[in-house]
């Protein structure tokens, strides 16, 4: 039986490095993202990250190959963060209503209340980010933000469509409109909040997308 106890001590060992050394890539993307929002990806530096991260530059090339490399990891690490923001509001929605519509409605409201301080540090901001300044970025990493925004609209679509099953729409949106209106004010209104100093923007234009669909599938 004493034989045991080192076995078990060197898988400690090695998780408890993993994790140290998951923790310091993580802040390099965080300390890239604020950079990359603020400035933009180009003028974003290797030196300057190392230094925020306090950490040499063997370290950074332990965790990323080039700069570019770390663009690619920065963006599946945002979007994938996109995704589980929206699968959790998708969730709790769904626990709280079987009725698509009315889920639906209970999921906007949600989004409005997640987006009412925050429309900075929503991970869809990286979205708006790269696609105005495209050319920082590669084709493999701006085929990334591609692929979300496609698969940020599918799931929308879906659920829309499940709504229309139940209650034939009243207006003449095309479905993949309203999914793309989603897209649109949280996107857009990232712009106009920064522009004009308002974080509440994405809330209130997330509320009046409630109300354009709840019209849209129940009328007056």
């Amino acid at each position: 039986m004493p034989a045991q106890a080192p076995e078990k001590t060197v898988p400690e060992v090695q998780s408890e490095a993993r994790t140290k050394g998951e923790r310091t890539r993580e802040r390099i993307l965080d300390l890239t993202y604020e950079a990359v929002i603020r400035k933009g990806f180009a003028s974003t530096s290797i030196e300057e990250l190392v230094e925020a991260a306090g950490i040499t530059k063997s370290g950074f090339f332990y965790h990323f190959k080039d700069k570019t490399d770390l663009a690619r990891q920065l963006i599946e690490t945002y979007t994938g963060r996109n995704i589980e923001f929206l699968d959790v509001l998708a969730q709790r929605a769904r626990e709280l209503s079987d009725d698509p519509l009315h889920s639906f409605l209970i999921f906007l409201k949600l989004y409005a209340e997640e987006m009412e301080d925050k429309p900075v540090e929503h991970p869809g901001c990286m979205v708006a980010t790269v696609t105005f300044q495209d050319h920082a970025w590669d084709q493999g990493v701006r085929q990334l933000l591609i692929d979300q925004v496609v698969n940020w609209r599918s799931r929308f679509v879906v659920w829309l469509e499940e709504i229309a099953a139940i209650y034939p729409p009243k207006g003449n949106a095309r479905t993949e409109d309203l999914a793309e209106a989603i897209l649109a004010f949280t996107y857009g209104g990232m712009t106009i909040a920064r522009a004009l100093s308002d974080p509440s923007t994405i809330s209130r234009q997330t509320m009046m997308f409630r109300e354009t669909v709840r019209l849209h599938f129940l009328g007056a």
